[in-house]
């Protein structure tokens, strides 16, 4: 597979094409949070003689959809979501636990509620298009204690669980990072775990 990272100044937002190797039989291609869509992704897209595939939301905030109205008046495709996204009547809603295959690309679906109820994180092989709901050093903001719970939960159970160290986190924004340092050095996920110590210390002591 080949991996395209495009920047989007609008959301300071991250989108992502991810292509079949140029020996493959058919040249496929998805295209992951399009923020924006501009020159520069159509030049990867029509320069590799790609097919579009699909389209990956990993949720409905403004700065990873933007561009999909730019792009769904060029390409006939799938728009993969949690949610319906607003105005695209052919979203084909996913669900936690559902491997689906667009194209050549197997993609698991893995809810992680918490940043947005629909946020998700999808897994191809070895990579982890997280959006907001884990990026480097950081888990996603959320708008209660209780959505932050559930977040990091979800993050522990169904994310840092993954068998093995192998795996690249490709966020929503900043930088990629891998799963082996988001065990280690995650400090959102470090300074829960000694939030949560220090509540049971003090429900225990009084």
């Amino acid at each position: 597979m080949r991996l395209y990272y495009h920047y989007c100044p609008s959301g300071f937002s991250n989108c992502y094409l991810l292509g079949t190797d140029f020996n493959s039989n058919k040249q496929d291609a998805i295209i992951v949070d399009p923020g924006e869509m501009n020159l520069n992704i159509l030049s990867r897209i029509e320069d590799n003689d790609y097919t579009l595939r699909g389209i990956l939301i990993t949720h409905d905030h403004p700065h990873h959809v933007h561009g999909l109205a730019t792009i769904m008046r060029i390409y006939n495709t799938e728009i993969y979501a949690i949610s319906p996204v607003k105005g695209y009547h052919h979203t084909i809603l996913v669900h936690d636990g559902d491997v689906i295959n667009i194209g050549p690309f197997r993609t698991e679906v893995i809810s992680i509620p918490g940043h947005s109820a629909d946020s998700a994180v999808f897994k191809i092989d070895r990579l982890l298009f997280t959006g907001d709901s884990l990026t480097a050093g950081l888990v996603g903001s959320t708008a209660s204690s209780y959505a932050a719970a559930t977040q990091v939960n979800s993050l522990r159970n169904k994310i840092l669980s993954l068998p093995g160290d192998d795996y690249t986190i490709l966020p929503g924004h900043g930088p990629p990072s891998s799963l082996e340092a988001e065990r280690r050095f995650n400090m959102d996920l470090n300074s829960f775990d000694q939030e949560k110590k220090r509540r049971t210390v003090f429900r225990i002591d009084y």
